[in-house]
């Protein structure tokens, strides 16, 4: 039986959600192995100016605890 851990993690990039995400994944997977999902629980964006500058997610990624 497999034991799942999740955490949630914040990112931030001024190309995409998508770019974000995977930023996210990217530098999560460096200290965390064995990740199996990420769901995007919220997304948002910085505005400067009337100007969109950032996108941010906030995801909950879950691995499995060795």
């Amino acid at each position: 039986m497999a034991v799942i851990k999740v955490v949630e993690i914040m990112s931030e990039s001024s190309k995409s959600w998508e770019d974000a995400t995977a930023n996210a994944i990217k530098k999560a997977g460096k200290s965390i192995k064995g990740i199996r999902s990420a769901y995007v629980q919220s997304q948002s964006v910085v505005v400067k100016n009337n100007k969109v500058t950032g996108y941010r997610v906030n995801l909950k990624v879950s691995f499995e605890v060795q």
